[in-house]
């Protein structure tokens, strides 16, 4: 995103005094495992987490305290009777002491428990205390229905897990509605946004920061991405949620830098490495390691961030990256553009497994928002539109002849659901409002942030016709989380109908828009 931090410049600035302000608020002693004396047994005191679940697979991953084998046991019930074994992978410094095992020839749309063993590699009699979790696969038959929740935007424009509200209280209310799966639409980390150890808000009120060494500054060398995927996993709330709760997730800007694009050269005094390829791919390895992504691992070559995950004939989910294959953010006013914000072979690939889908709602993970105007300094943009309501131009084109192919093929059940903008909102678009026309109409749900600071709803641009149902949004930049709710939706699929309900809702237990779309329509 391209909101810059305020309202003091000092929010951002490097940290020097970085163990005081790791003192004053002390790491939950499960998290600070890692920083003990490698002596007892391996512990994982960073939880587990699940990703990528489908009707008979799952990815399982953990973090050790030093080197270990990952074993994880699963079962139909909570006692573990009768467990089935997975040999996982051995966990040491080239991945951070991070694994992942991938599960597979599971039972559909059941729930499955699991527990993860860390054993000594020289001694396997030698094991930690296991750390349990649970999920449900993706049900095989339509009559079960399906029931997700997504946002994004996590630990940003300073605020980060503040122990004295209780840390990202969001997750409990999420986890708390049991959902299938948690959509994390980007900015899963601030890699850009160092913290300080205390903020004092506009109504005098101090907001406190749990600290660490690495968000003390912006992050350059990979052990510095590392810290800031482990930062959030500190926050008590965030580590049960995971071990209830997997989680299908994307990335956007935040992860290596603001507004970063493939080939930019920075110009930032906070930054000794320039070169943003360098920096984008420090964080995508630790992303890769501290993410469980099936089509991503640590040095495995061709790995991606975009994907289908098919969670049943309900609901096939296409996660787009919006970061890897762009172009350089402009004025946004050529009248060719092949590369996009996608690049020629995403699009491609998109088109391809949209048409290949049988799934009644196909569910468009997009980690910018299409109609919302992003600005990107004074005269560049950072998403698709560019403020101009006229016929496509720049990124336009491209979304323009992607939205061309879902008519033109008939692919019904397409529904966009994004974050980055830090407020939530529903936008319908449709050709008669359009400068462009040749498309079907769609909507656009957003919400976040889900830890974050709240912005101003950005302008439309009419070139796709957007009509802005509902917003919500704060009324001034950077609204601490003291002040404004944070956001996330919840996405219900009804077995039996077909229908599909979005609920954009607010911190609070509270459901500030509803629609419910009807499967196999157009122009809803």
């Amino acid at each position: 995103m391209s909101h810059v931090p305020g309202p003091a410049p000092a929010r951002r600035s490097v940290l020097l005094g970085t163990a005081a302000a790791s003192a004053a608020l002390a790491l939950p002693a499960a998290a600070a495992a890692p920083a003990l004396a490698l002596s007892g047994r391996p512990r994982a005191g960073w939880g587990v987490q699940t990703g990528d679940v489908t009707t008979t697979s799952g990815l399982v991953w953990v973090r050790s305290d030093r080197p270990a084998r990952m074993i994880v046991e699963t079962s139909a019930t909570g006692s573990f009777r009768r467990p089935r074994t997975w040999r996982g992978p051995l966990l040491g410094p080239d991945t951070d002491f991070t694994g992942t095992t991938a599960l597979r020839g599971l039972p559909p749309g059941e729930q499955v428990h699991y527990r993860v063993t860390l054993a000594d590699p020289d001694d396997p009699r030698r094991t930690g205390e296991p750390v349990t979790g649970t999920f449900r696969t993706a049900p095989a038959r339509r009559r079960q229905g399906v029931r997700f929740v997504w946002s994004g935007d996590i630990a940003g424009q300073g605020w980060g897990i503040n122990p004295d509200i209780g840390g990202y209280r969001a997750y409990e209310e999420m986890r708390r509605l049991d959902p299938d799966f948690f959509l994390c639409s980007g900015d899963s980390v601030y890699a850009d946004g160092p913290l300080q150890p205390s903020v004092t808000l506009p109504d005098g009120r101090v907001w406190r920061n749990l600290m660490t060494e690495e968000k003390s500054k912006v992050a350059e060398t990979l052990a510095e991405y590392r810290g800031n995927f482990r930062y959030n996993l500190l926050d008590e709330n965030v580590r049960r949620f995971n071990a209830q709760v997997p989680a299908i997730v994307q990335w956007d800007d935040h992860e290596v830098r603001n507004n970063w694009y493939p080939g930019q050269i920075l110009d930032d005094a906070r930054y000794t490495e320039k070169d943003v390829d360098v920096l984008a791919r420090r964080s995508a390895r630790a992303f890769a390691e501290y993410v469980p992504i099936g089509t991503l691992s640590p040095g495995r070559p061709g790995g991606r961030v975009h994907r289908v995950v098919r969670h049943g004939p309900l609901l096939d989910v296409f996660v787009l990256d919006m970061r890897s294959f762009r172009n350089p953010n402009s004025p946004g006013r050529q009248a060719d553009d092949t590369e996009g914000i996608l690049g020629a072979e995403q699009l491609a690939w998109l088109k391809r497994e949209l048409s290949r889908s049988r799934a009644v709602w196909k569910v468009i993970a997009s980690d910018m928002p299409l109609g919302l105007v992003v600005p990107d300094g004074a005269t560049d943009f950072e998403a698709v539109a560019q403020g101009d309501p006229g016929a496509p131009l720049g990124r336009e084109l491209q979304i323009a002849d992607l939205l061309r192919y879902i008519k033109h093929r008939r692919i019904t059940g397409t529904v966009w659901l994004t974050a980055d903008v830090h407020y939530t909102s529903a936008q319908h678009y449709a050709p008669e409002r359009a400068a462009f026309k040749d498309f079907a109409p769609f909507w656009e749900f957003v919400s976040g942030p889900l830890a974050a600071g709240g912005f101003p709803a950005n302008a439309l641009d009419g070139t796709f016709g957007p009509d802005r149902v509902f917003v919500r949004a704060p009324q001034r930049a950077n609204v601490s989380p003291m002040e404004s709710p944070q956001y996330f939706g919840e996405v219900d699929i009804d077995g039996g109908s077909g229908e599909l309900t979005v609920r954009l809702r607010a911190e609070g237990d509270t459901v500030l828009f509803s629609r419910t779309l009807q499967p196999g329509r157009v122009g809803q």
